[in-house]
């Protein structure tokens, strides 16, 4: 076991005046499991940029072993698997790759088709397969999941509890909880790591939140009242020492000596309450630094006249001439919140399609109810682009709402001046859900709308949908998401 040594770090892209990171500093153990936590936009790429030596910075990063970053860039995706497997691990005999592959439940034929022919989650765990094939490295594993469906989770995840000796960031609760046994977390302030799993961390951060708060207000009174106690003994003080100009009584002065004595006295306890506030003060000032505000969102459903707003009656969904789903048997009716469930390529999108009115073909009964209003998220953000201002005003969405969603989402005013070709595909992604929830639907339909969003906003827009309770069509790999929001699920 060795150490990855972060001293003084601090980072800027160039053309820009907002740091990203500012002498910062941590320690990692190389056969730590840590699950990197933050908010989108936070900078967890770039940290596992500057980790690869990617940018130049400011400060030190010392490591005694190699770093190898996932997704790995497949130059020609018409090479031989194998030959991809071997490009990254030169080192590594065909039984290793064999035996990695069997742990990730791909068939032994995939490493000799061509690796553009795979799957987008059969690639993913090839990937991985032959960089844990390297020896003595430490993987920076940066949103593995992006492409598998919830059995190819869970079986990835498996494969990682058993790995060790990698940063892994990852918006999945569940996924997180099964891989690490660490938390290195980019709060708005610091960088700080911790032992245990995710739930472990979110638990321990909730509390730290809650007593931060109580702390703050107990010192916001104290701050108070100590002021008020520092104006009344000044006040005090100025009237005493007023008194010794003060007109004789029965022929004698004023001892202006014993006057004074106790005016500066009362002032010296007067300077010692301010004093008290100011240091109160001071201790307020560390508060709520890293507390995270996850405020409350709404949207506002509609309600349709009609009870089943949507109806399949076997249905059998096909590209061309191949039938890739059926039969579809399901209803779906006001207030129902539907996942729907399945591998990938089975036809979860399809269904999704159909019910927005999009060009799909099947055979079967299909029917929705009369003048049904659809809000719907897609699963690809990177279309966007221009200014917020311009994509609410071409939506027809009330711009105020719009940006207020936005920034209960976590987007700081400073990126409202920036274009849409700038944001991460996260806080892209927080752009569709926001126009989403500004829309008075019927029925919300959201195909993959956590892919890139960071597990605290997840949480947040989960709270959200069990709150509001809209009527809802999803599909959606995050187990607790889908758990905590699903009141039905269909298996395709």
């Amino acid at each position: 076991m060795s150490q990855i040594n972060v001293d003084d770090l601090s980072f800027c892209y160039d053309g820009s005046y907002d740091m990203v990171f500012e002498h910062v500093s941590f320690q990692v153990d190389t056969d730590w499991r840590l699950g990197l936590i933050g908010r989108n936009g936070c900078g967890k790429t770039t940290l596992l940029n500057l980790l690869m030596g990617k940018y130049p910075y400011k400060g030190t990063i010392a490591s005694a072993v190699p770093f190898d970053y996932f997704p790995f860039a497949v130059a020609d995706s018409s090479e031989i698997t194998m030959d991809v497997a071997r490009g990254i691990c030169p080192g590594a005999e065909e039984w290793q790759l064999l035996r990695e592959l069997n742990l990730l439940a791909v068939p032994q034929e995939a490493l000799w088709r061509s690796f553009g022919t795979l799957s987008n989650g059969e690639q993913t765990k090839v990937l991985l397969a032959a960089l844990f094939s390297k020896e003595n490295n430490f993987l920076l594993l940066d949103e593995p999941t992006n492409h598998l469906d919830a059995q190819a989770r869970r079986t990835v995840a498996d494969y990682l509890c058993q790995k060790k000796g990698f940063i892994l960031v990852s918006h999945d609760r569940n996924f997180l909880d099964r891989c690490i046994d660490h938390v290195l977390s980019i709060n708005r302030t610091n960088i700080e790591i911790r032992n245990g799993t995710f739930s472990v961390w979110i638990q321990n951060k909730e509390r730290q939140d809650v007593h931060e708060l109580e702390q703050n207000i107990q010192l916001k009174k104290e701050i108070g009242r100590l002021a008020k106690t520092a104006r009344q003994k000044k006040g005090w003080s100025q009237k005493v020492e007023c008194s010794k100009k003060g007109e004789r009584t029965a022929g004698l002065r004023p001892d202006r000596g014993y006057i004074g004595h106790k005016a500066a006295k009362m002032m010296k306890r007067a300077k010692t309450a301010e004093r008290r506030a100011e240091k109160a003060a001071e201790e307020k000032a560390k508060l709520l630094k890293n507390v995270e505000k996850m405020e409350d969102v709404f949207v506002h459903p509609l309600v349709h006249h009609a009870n089943r707003l949507i109806e399949y009656r076997d249905v059998f969904l096909r590209y061309g001439e191949k039938e890739v789903c059926g039969p579809v048997n399901f209803t779906l009716e006001n207030g129902e919140r539907i996942a729907l469930r399945g591998k990938n390529g089975c036809g979860k999108s399809s269904v999704l399609k159909l019910v927005c009115g999009e060009s799909v073909e099947f055979r079967g009964s299909f029917r929705s109810a009369s003048g049904l209003v659809i809000s719907y998220v897609p699963q690809d953000p990177s279309f966007l682009s221009g200014s917020l201002e311009r994509f609410a005003e071409e939506s027809s969405l009330d711009r105020t709402l719009f940006l207020t969603l936005l920034r209960k989402l976590d987007f700081s005013r400073s990126q409202f001046e920036k274009s849409m070709e700038n944001f991460s595909a996260g806080q892209k992604k927080k752009v569709l859900l926001a126009k989403s929830l500004c829309e008075r639907a019927h029925l919300y339909v959201w195909d993959e709308p956590l892919n890139y969003i960071d597990v605290l906003s997840r949480m947040q827009i989960e709270r959200l949908l069990r709150e509001c309770a809209p009527t809802m069509l999803f599909v959606e790999h995050d187990s607790a998401f889908e758990e905590g929001v699903a009141t039905k699920t269909i298996e395709l």
